[in-house]
Order: structure tokens, then C-alpha cells, then sequence
């Protein structure tokens, strides 16, 4: 007699009951992921600079217990451990965590012009400010077996000019990500998304947000047909938060719609 494995089924709850921080959670992707995780059974604390937006998604996803919002700014330790202890204390656990804060926009002027102030802008919120996450959330998350999924960029393997501060962070937070991974290995699972174009205008607080304007183009450069939405980073997030991501760990996975596999000719 042959013997095959059972058939599993379908886990619609995957984070069922979970606890995950995320950083910059109150627009745009972190919002998406913060937003997907609810959705997927879990509780968030989310960390933001923008104090309105916060609020702004406590009043409209009416979580109630589920959901907790508090300001954070990544590139402060002291903020970054005052939040963190904030958050255990509110859901006693903490089984996930997301790093996604930092400035959003990556052109800078030419780097002969470019002041130190504005580097380290860079640097120090995408990159430190995920170490400092992930210092301060290490502890729980080895005792509950967690995921730590950061947010890096596909420029992190291709660039445009005038973006070497955002290019460095990113690739930098790749590197961290295998590195950890390594560390902290078997108890907490280290992985990187690389998103490409991700629109994200009707993903901000309400104050902001406008219907996005892309041309046909702008769609037709990407093999799938559309340009990407927050949607499309969650999914792939609360895949890698769950245990159905249990082999994966170091990895860093690009989520462009097929746009860095197309030739480019002028």
C-alpha cells in the first residue's frame, strides 16, 4: 500500500490571535500590511510619525482591542524601547514584527551637494532603525517562535539617479535580513520584501489621499499589466509572519510585477 500525506486545509485565519508590530504602519504599505494581518486573524501595534494617521485607522478599521496605535519615531532608541515595552504590556506577547519605517521618496540632490544630514536621514531610519526594532523585539520574539519581515526595495538591485542614501539603506536592510536570519535561527525566521512601483496615493490618511493618476503606460510597463498596490505586499507579508512560511528564512523576495525581468532599451 501506497501512504500520501494528508491533505491540509486551507488556513483563512493564518495569524489567528498573533500580535505584530509595524513600523511606519499607518499609510501607504505599512498600512496595507497592518490592514492584511486584521484581516488574517491578527492583532497589530502600529508605529507611526504621523500622529493623525494613526488615528485616522483606529477610527476606520474599528479593531477595537485588535488594533493599538502609538507615535514612534525608528531612528530614536529611546522611543523605539518605550514603544516596544508599550506594546507588550497592552497584548502581553509579541509574535511578529515589521519593519517598514523611513522616508518614502528617494531622490536626493547629486552627492557632491548632498549634506551628511540628509544621508543619515536615510540611514538612519530605514537601517538603524530596523536594527533598533529588531533589538528590542528579539526577546519576545524567540519566546513565541516569531518572523521578522523587513521591508526593503527592489533599489536595492537597481537604481535611478540621485537615490544612493535610499539604495544603501535598503541594500543594507537585505544584508541585515540574511545575517539575522543566521543569528537567530531556528527560533525567529528573518525576511525581506523588495517591492517595486507601489502606489499608494489612496492609501494615506484621509486628508491625503487622491485617486491615483497613472497612464496606460505606466501599467504597460510591467509584465502583469498594473503598476502594484499595497495589497500586493501584504499578502506576501502575512505569508511570511505564518506558520505556512516555516522553511523560509534569510530570504529576499521581489514583489515588482515582473518590471526588473523585462528588457529596457532606450
Amino acid at each position: 500500500m501506497t501512504l500520501t500525506p494528508p491533505i491540509e486545509a486551507f488556513d483563512a485565519t493564518p495569524l489567528q490571535d498573533r500580535v505584530v508590530m509595524i513600523t511606519g504602519g499607518a499609510q501607504g504599505i505599512g498600512r496595507g500590511i497592518a490592514q492584511a494581518v486584521l484581516g488574517a486573524g491578527g492583532r497589530v501595534a502600529i508605529g507611526d510619525l504621523d500622529r493623525d494617521a494613526g488615528a485616522a485607522c483606529l477610527a476606520e478599521w474599528r479593531a477595537g482591542e485588535r488594533a493599538w496605535f502609538a507615535p514612534l519615531d525608528v531612528s530614536r532608541e529611546a522611543s523605539v524601547r518605550g514603544f516596544t515595552r508599550r506594546a507588550l504590556a497592552r497584548f502581553g506577547r509579541l509574535d511578529g514584527l515589521v519593519n517598514n519605517g523611513g522616508p518614502a521618496s528617494p531622490e536626493v540632490p547629486e552627492l557632491a551637494t548632498l549634506p551628511l544630514s540628509e544621508w543619515r536621514r536615510f540611514i538612519d531610519a530605514h537601517l538603524t532603525g530596523a536594527f533598533l526594532c529588531c533589538k528590542h523585539a528579539l526577546p519576545a520574539l524567540r519566546d513565541a517562535g516569531g518572523a521578522i519581515v523587513n521591508i526593503a526595495s527592489s533599489r536595492s538591485l537597481h537604481s535611478e539617479p540621485h537615490t544612493e542614501p535610499y539604495a544603501a539603506a535598503k541594500g543594507g536592510l537585505v544584508a541585515l535580513t540574511h545575517a539575522l536570519a543566521i543569528s537567530e535561527g531556528p527560533q525567529v525566521r528573518v525576511n525581506a520584501i523588495s517591492p517595486g512601483w507601489i502606489v499608494v496615493d489612496d492609501w494615506r490618511k484621509p486628508v491625503a489621499r487622491r485617486t491615483p493618476a497613472l497612464s496606460r503606460q505606466d501599467h504597460r510597463q510591467h509584465p502583469v499589466g498594473r503598476a502594484g498596490r499595497p495589497q500586493d505586499v501584504a499578502a506576501l507579508a502575512v505569508h511570511l509572519l505564518s506558520p505556512a512560511s516555516a522553511f523560509m528564512t534569510g530570504q529576499n523576495l521581489v514583489v515588482d510585477g515582473g518590471m526588473a525581468r523585462r528588457m529596457q532599451y532606450a
